[in-house]
């Protein structure tokens, strides 16, 4: 793949110096942040500044190359410093990983070298409407009978528009003529387009996941690609899985920041109940040196589901012929996505309020904001429900049926 053009700047590597640098930089505020709604526009810039963008594209292009491994073994340090930041970055990683698949067509290389330019993509896929959950979209390009080239009209309203307002560009899924999908890139700051920093869930606050109002945007012919109709015969893809597992990387990450908010209340305790097996210090009781522990275990075995998810994503990745994974290797990676969901989600909603069991009642103060694990986590989830995912997998290892052929399984 050879892609237009060539960053300015090296990538800050996961692993290096540079890179504990960079999170050490992020994590300090990040309860803080959460806690006051300070929405983390510095946080995204210094980001961008360190190529975090890239992490994925090859070395040759700028980029710094990274396995699916490597890179969600990336995310889970990043989703640890702070989540929302995390998170905020779902949408444009998809997008290159879309793009990567589809490095021999010209127009997929040319969207690509925004990321390499250290552009951010952001997205308009979901609606809030009365139609089924999947590729059904009120939300339309038509035809504009004034353009010259062909070109289209964007008009509708989306929501759960992750990152946009932290992005260069979003990209928008819509109806399109003859009963077709499909999708375009476009600036977020072209006319029409407005995207409100409305979400109002009670977590991951920060991740801008609200609305984008499109009204009469204006999209030239070669900025559209065609997904193809919503009841068309599905063609194997990974693409589903990566969003999936990409959410139980940033899981993992808080589970982490568990685990060390769980030290760091235990090591600043002063006082323990009298009745306790330690009441001189909660950090000698072997009781609350339990809790932590597990904690600590709960941790390390989401990060072990996810990294071990990723690799079947990888193989899937390197089947990729003419923009398309081998069926086999796209069936295996969901199935990988779907047990990493609901393997994590069987316990980590329950490992975020554990600390409140190592901290007893002062730890609820709002002034530590611990209550904030909890809620991501339970928000996170709630993306493609886990009763749904474990009952395909069910149909799936018992009968061979299919999975969804949608981006929300």
């Amino acid at each position: 793949m050879t892609v237009q053009t060539r960053p300015a700047t090296e990538v800050v590597r996961p692993g290096t110096p540079a890179w504990t640098a960079l999170l050490d930089r992020i994590r300090p505020g990040a309860s803080e942040r959460e806690r006051d709604r300070t929405a983390p526009h510095e946080v995204i810039g210094w980001l961008k500044e360190a190529g975090v963008g890239r992490l994925r594209i090859p070395v040759a292009d700028g980029g710094a190359g990274l396995s699916l491994p490597q890179l969600f073994a990336a995310l889970i340090d990043l989703a640890e410093a702070d989540s929302n930041a995390a998170h905020i970055l779902r949408t444009h990683y998809w997008f290159v990983e879309q793009h990567l698949q589809g490095s021999n067509d010209p127009a997929f290389r040319a969207r690509l070298s925004l990321a390499v330019d250290d552009k951010l993509v952001g997205n308009g896929f979901s609606e809030q409407s009365k139609l089924p959950v999947g590729l059904y979209f009120e939300t339309a390009f038509t035809p504009d009978p004034a353009s010259a080239d062909g070109g289209y009209r964007l008009n509708g309203t989306k929501f759960y528009s992750t990152g946009s307002i932290y992005s260069d560009y979003t990209q928008i899924w819509a109806a399109a003529p003859e009963g077709r999908i499909a999708g375009a890139v476009i600036p977020v700051d072209r006319e029409g387009v407005s995207i409100l920093d409305d979400w109002d869930g009670f977590g991951q606050r920060l991740t801008g996941t609200g609305t984008t109002q499109l009204d009469d945007v204006r999209v030239a012919a070669d900025e559209i690609f065609d997904l193809g109709e919503p009841d068309g015969e599905p063609v194997p893809g990974y693409q589903g899985a990566f969003l999936q597992l990409y959410l139980q990387a940033v899981t993992a990450g808080i589970l982490r920041s568990v685990r060390d908010d769980a030290v760091a209340l235990v090591k600043r305790r002063a006082r323990s109940y009298s009745h306790a097996n330690a009441p001189q210090s909660p950090a000698a009781d072997p009781q609350v040196l339990q809790v932590v522990g597990e904690i600590s275990a709960d941790a390390f075995a989401a990060e072990a589901i996810v990294l071990r998810a990723a690799e079947a994503l990888q193989v899937a990745a390197d089947s990729v012929v003419d923009g398309v994974p081998t069926a086999e290797a796209a069936e295996a990676a969901q199935l990988a996505a779907a047990h990493a969901k609901v393997a994590v989600d069987r316990f980590s909603y329950a490992t975020a309020a554990r600390l409140f069991d190592v901290g007893g009642t002062s730890a609820t103060q709002a002034a530590y904001n611990l209550d904030r694990h909890w809620r991501n986590v339970r928000t996170i989830s709630t993306h493609n429900p886990t009763f749904l995912k474990a009952s395909a997998i069910g149909a799936h290892v018992v009968d061979g049926t299919a999975f969804p052929a949608n981006a929300y399984f």
